[in-house]
């Protein structure tokens, strides 16, 4: 199969270059990057004024199979995935069976093999259970296909558990995706504790909660030399520990969400379900922070913490609602329109915090966009806006706090392993 993507503008973040040129797919590989290319046999697709990117990889999803195929299954979650513009994902543990042994890793990898969209990287989790107390088998899960440990959504509250946990991944060569929470200080709380918490009555995190367990793993990160990646950075406090913690030569990493650097805790005045998501949304000062941790380099990378529900799980009482964003559809849109547009990040900037750095992070050869790289493109039309339309999504997941807003700069196609996974009908 030959695919040829001619006229676009390339973005390739591994060499730090935006050119024109033609790129060239035999099979499952780009074979050519040249200009004015003619293959005889080729399906060509003119993208013109667009931009090609290597496909995005998103660090931090959960596809929620086995176990809560109501909220979203593989197939479904791995289609979002394409039509959101990335070719690869990496999905989170807290699966009914939790992803806590070889089985289960085995049994998503198959399952992504056999209905899968886009590449699906499975997290093993750091704890048997992600109760916390007793470590997983963490050398079985690399060898059957786990990319990092994580037990997200559950903090490993116990200090000499995590210090174990990282000092066996680093003997493995292995990250470790933290999910900071002290669950005494956030406790039955629904957003962020402040002026808003007060006037709606509801009990709120503080960003406290967030920053304690963030000083105290750079400290364990520090004493054992584990690579430590902080998912979901949502306080002021936090991007400045990273900040100081890598100018200290730690092998630490972060990751922001589209939802952290662009809304508020003013955003939960309707009681909307949609905003509630944890860590929650935050002050407008921390967004800032966000902003500009990502501009400055300290936060490495954009992932969406794409987290659907079942529509009936969210029609609830904000306090009896679960956390969660579904956020696949809406990530590229909100990076182009909140920090492209806006100056706070070079195209060539964002596209590193969503191809090359999570793959570096994660160990796997994606990414690129380099002859005999494998074949994963995404382009995206930069003047072209889109509603958020829930109703719209085809992630079984439509909780989201972004419907009705205007987006700029959303995929068009999506390029996995040599076949077309994605292609925009309008």
């Amino acid at each position: 199969m030959k695919l040829l993507i001619k006229g676009g503008t390339l973005i390739n973040p591994d060499h730090k270059k935006i050119f024109s040129a033609d790129v060239l797919i035999i099979d499952q590989k780009i074979a050519a990057l040249d200009h004015n290319l003619e293959i005889d046999g080729a399906v060509v697709y003119d993208v013109g004024g667009k931009l090609v990117l290597p496909g995005l990889i998103d660090l931090h999803a959960h596809l929620r199979e086995p176990g809560f195929e109501d909220s979203e299954t593989i197939a479904t979650g791995t289609m979002a995935a394409a039509k959101g513009g990335f070719t690869s994902l990496a999905c989170m543990p807290n699966t009914n069976p939790v992803a806590d042994n070889s089985s289960v890793i085995a049994y998503i990898l198959y399952k992504a093999c056999q209905e899968g969209k886009v590449n699906v990287f499975p997290i093993g989790a750091i704890t048997a259970g992600s109760k916390g107390e007793q470590l997983a088998e963490m050398a079985d899960l690399k060898e059957a296909g786990a990319v990092a440990f994580s037990d997200d959504g559950r903090c490993v509250s116990n200090a000499a558990v995590m210090y174990r946990a990282m000092q066996y991944a680093r003997m493995i060569n292995m990250p470790v995706i933290d999910h900071c929470e002290d669950t005494r200080l956030s406790a039955q709380g629904a957003m962020h504790e402040g002026y808003y918490s007060t006037l709606l009555g509801l009990k709120g995190i503080p960003a406290a909660a967030e920053e304690v367990i963030v000083a105290r793993d750079l400290v364990l990160a520090g004493e054992t030399g584990c690579r430590l990646h902080i998912a979901h950075v949502s306080t002021a406090g936090s991007v400045q520990l990273i900040r100081q913690a890598k100018t200290r030569g730690l092998k630490v990493t972060a990751e922001a969400t589209p939802h952290h650097f662009t809304l508020t805790d003013r955003e939960v005045t309707g009681y909307d379900t949609g905003t509630k998501v944890n860590p929650p949304l935050r002050t407008l000062e921390d967004v800032n922070a966000v902003r500009q941790g990502l501009r400055d380099g300290t936060i490495d990378v954009i992932a969406t913490d794409h987290a659907p529900h079942a529509q009936e799980k969210k029609e609830v009482e904000y306090d009896n609602a679960p956390f969660g964003i579904s956020g696949l559809e809406t990530a590229v849109g909100l990076v182009w329109t909140e920090l492209v547009n806006t100056e706070i990040l070079s195209p060539l900037e964002a596209v590193e915090k969503m191809t090359i750095n999570p793959a570096r992070i994660l160990g796997i050869s994606k990414g690129l966009l380099a002859e005999g790289a494998d074949a994963d493109l995404t382009v995206i039309d930069p003047a072209r806006t889109e509603i958020v339309d829930p109703a719209k999504f085809v992630s079984k997941g439509r909780n989201t706090p972004f419907a009705g807003r205007t987006l700029a700069g959303v995929p068009v196609l999506t390029i996995v392993g040599g076949k077309i996974a994605f292609e925009y009908a309008g």
